[in-house]
């Protein structure tokens, strides 16, 4: 019989089958969901050798799970036989029952690791060919889209109604006829509270189910036993000399006694109070985040060729803080923000930077352009555009059409739409071999391996970047539309609004004039092109406020643009 299209399950889908049979023969298909081929892709349920068997394929050579039951079915009589699929992609998830009754299964394959397309009819007595054919019967047949508990199962051999179970004594039911009293009782007569709890439950154990299905899993093929390893004389591969074993260089600190000599160890070793270079080279790159150069400037090297540090006491101290605070990161951070060194003004005289170009001795604030990622976040956020959620993946902001295309083999990169063009840079996806143009112009560390310092360059690129990407088009439109809103009514105090919102700071009087200047011909030239104004500010996919005259937003965009152009804005002083 060809039920049609009522049973397609893919892999990671709970699912049940049940049905009555009377097997007149010990081979045939009882329901099967397979492609017209020998050992297609699907799914069945069989009889073999009068042993049930089942089978989820899709490559029967390497892809798929078959198990088998131990006990062959007694022919011509009925029997009540339940298949369940809990959707974990292994064969230990299925079980078989028989007469309500747990069969113990053999398994045959068991390697489900590709997702089946499966669009062949669900078929129930026949299989992909005519030798599949059930001789026998075959009665009410079900099919459940989730997996049927041992109890569920054992329920359905229960011939008697409920009313005849009912008529029998309490201690003269077994266990299955109880289990249908209770199901009936608790579906369609127990009170509300019951009902709810029950309901509750069943929430709770599919939250259960959807936690553990998000626990990410890595495949891992069985280790096998190390190979040995020999010191290779003048380095001929087939010269050994000295078998030698892993373990830490003898200029390092030893493992301490009951250490494993394994990765357990040399974790342990690593955060080890008596260890004395975790805490100082994390301590020391944490300055570096902060000040521009570590106390110890070679942060890559603290051994005979790196340099030694401009204060050591205050790096050892540091240290000791990190520990003691539970390796607690936020908190080393705050106590060195909070610091009077890192808090006083960054001016610089002219012979203190002829004596101290680099600001080891630490006179000053630190004073550099801002990390590529924190460039385009500022911008963000002082037009209001920075979406600040924390965490999920990751985001694809806008990037130059047709980027992926020359160097990935058709691969297509798709800006997403909404809040995924406004989040931090933190969250952006990354290519490793086409990183977003905008970060590498800015310096940013490429993924090719692993970069400890960025370095710092100032190239023309980086204005052009500035001036020209759409998302600072954007961030400047945006931007102008606040200062309208709420700098007042007045340039003058839109212009002071937008200065201070970019660096913290009021603008003096010549950069008020230069600003205001620039705000008049802009507005002349934009009442003069009214064209070009519609264009200017139609950049990114924020939508902009058609209450606004266009003109008059359009210089101050161009404004904007300026003041998040500036170097003070980039730099952090």
């Amino acid at each position: 019989m060809n039920a049609g299209k009522v049973a397609y399950f893919n892999y990671l889908d709970p699912f049940s089958l049940a049905a009555w049979l009377y097997p007149k023969a010990p081979n045939g298909a009882i329901m099967s969901s397979v492609e017209d081929v020998h050992e297609g892709s699907g799914y069945g349920l069989y009889l073999r050798d009068a042993k049930l068997r089942f089978h989820y394929t899709v490559r029967w050579t390497d892809l798929g799970m078959r198990l088998e039951t131990q006990r062959p079915l007694e022919l011509n009589r009925w029997h009540q036989v339940v298949l369940t699929y809990d959707g974990k992609r292994k064969a230990s998830g299925v079980k078989i029952y028989v007469d309500g009754e747990d069969q113990p299964a053999k398994v045959l394959f068991d390697a489900m690791v590709w997702p089946l397309d499966n669009k062949a009819p669900f078929r129930i007595g026949a299989g992909e060919g005519p030798e599949d054919r059930f001789r026998g019967y075959i009665d009410e047949v079900r099919v459940y889209n989730r997996a049927l508990s041992p109890e569920e199962a054992a329920t359905l051999p229960v011939l008697e109604t409920v009313p005849q179970i009912a008529a029998i004594t309490p201690r003269k039911r077994t266990p299955a006829q109880a289990n249908k009293i209770a199901y009936c009782f608790l579906d369609q007569f127990s009170p509300q509270d019951i009902q709810q709890a029950r309901r509750a439950l069943t929430d709770l154990e599919r939250d259960r189910e959807a936690y553990y299905d998000a626990i990410p899993t890595v495949m891992v093929m069985k280790e096998g036993s190390p190979r040995g390893a020999f010191v290779l004389k003048r380095g001929a591969y087939d010269a050994h000399g000295d078998k030698v074993s892993a373990g830490l260089p003898h200029v390092l600190p030893p493992l301490p006694e009951g250490y494993p000599n394994n990765r357990l160890g040399l974790a342990r070793w690593l955060v080890n109070r008596s260890n004395p270079l975790t805490a100082r080279v994390t301590v020391n790159r944490f300055w570096q985040m902060l000040f521009g150069v570590g106390l110890v400037k070679t942060v890559t090297d603290f051994g005979s060729q790196g340099e030694w540090p401009t204060n050591p006491e205050l790096l050892d101290w540091l240290a000791t803080e990190f520990m003691d605070s539970g390796w607690n990161v936020k908190a080393i951070l705050k106590t060195m923000v909070m610091s009077a060194t890192y808090r006083q003004s960054s001016k610089v005289t002219p012979a203190l930077l002829e004596k101290d170009p680099e600001n080891r001795l630490l006179a000053r604030a630190p004073r550099f352009r801002l990390p590529a990622q924190v460039v385009r976040d500022q911008a963000l956020a002082v037009s209001g555009l920075l979406v600040e959620k924390v965490g999920g993946p990751p985001v694809k902001p806008y990037q130059p059409p047709g980027l992926w295309e020359e160097v990935s083999f058709g691969d297509t990169y798709k800006p997403d739409d909404g809040d995924g063009l406004y989040r931090r840079s933190l969250y952006t996806f990354w290519k490793r071999t086409v990183a977003p143009p905008a970060m590498v112009t800015f310096d940013a560390a490429d993924r090719e391996m692993c970069a400890v310092r960025i370095t710092r360059t100032n190239t023309p690129l980086q204005a052009l970047d500035l001036m020209n990407d759409v998302t600072y088009l954007e961030a400047s439109r945006k931007l102008a539309e606040r200062v309208i809103k709420e700098g007042g009514s007045t340039p003058q105090t839109r212009i002071d609004y937008a200065f201070r919102l970019a660096t913290a700071r009021l603008p003096r009087a010549k950069e008020s004039e230069v600003l205001l200047d620039a705000l008049r011909q802009y507005e002349q030239r934009y009442r003069d092109k009214p064209e070009a104004a519609v264009q200017y500010i139609r950049q990114g996919k924020s939508g902009r406020d058609e209450k606004l005259d266009t003109s008059e937003l359009a210089a101050y965009t161009a404004v904007a643009s300026l003041i998040l152009n500036l170097d003070e804005t980039i730099t952090k002083e």
